[in-house]
């Protein structure tokens, strides 16, 4: 059995028993929970979570993606900037990225106002931040590999001429 399968079963079913998972994976329970124990502990799972559809339970928090143009920090390059910003209470996802910007911040906060406030007082006046580009997010359709449901579609894409 090999690591990438035991990932990719708990990525998609993070709450299978040990005994399902050894059931999965022709292995004993216990060589399954040794080696979700050991991949614990080496940091490559480093948590659990579930994925809630914040529109079934009324949660009223913004999301906002925010690109960040920075200058690279001398001895550090983009890692030191990351990780400032990656200690911020507001920033739950940080990433560097490829193309016009440097970082994809995921930023939540109770209203526009809250998350507008960060952008504004934290975010962009941090040395070495040169430029912050914010979109909020309207409406969500799929996330972590999850299809959000409710909508009366056939579940056909629409072909256009």
């Amino acid at each position: 059995m090999s690591q990438d399968a035991l990932l990719d079963l708990i990525r998609n079913e993070a709450r299978l028993s040990h005994a399902d998972i050894a059931a999965r994976l022709g292995i004993s329970e216990e060589a399954a929970a040794a080696r979700l124990a050991a991949l614990e502990a080496d940091g490559v799972i480093m948590g659990y979570q579930a994925v809630v559809n914040q529109e079934e339970v009324l949660d009223e928090n913004v999301s906002a993606l925010i690109e960040v143009k920075v200058t690279p920090e001398k001895g550090g390059g983009f890692d030191k900037m990351a990780r400032r910003i990656a200690k911020f209470d507001q920033v739950s996802t940080c990433y560097l990225m490829s193309g016009g910007y440097d970082l994809m911040v995921v930023v939540t906060g109770k209203n526009l106002r809250e998350v507008a406030g960060f952008v504004s007082a934290k975010l962009s006046s941090m040395e070495g931040v040169l430029s912050t580009a914010t979109h909020f997010r309207l409406k969500t359709y799929k996330e972590s590999g999850f299809t959000y449901v409710g909508d009366s579609d056939s579940g056909r894409l629409s072909v256009s001429p």
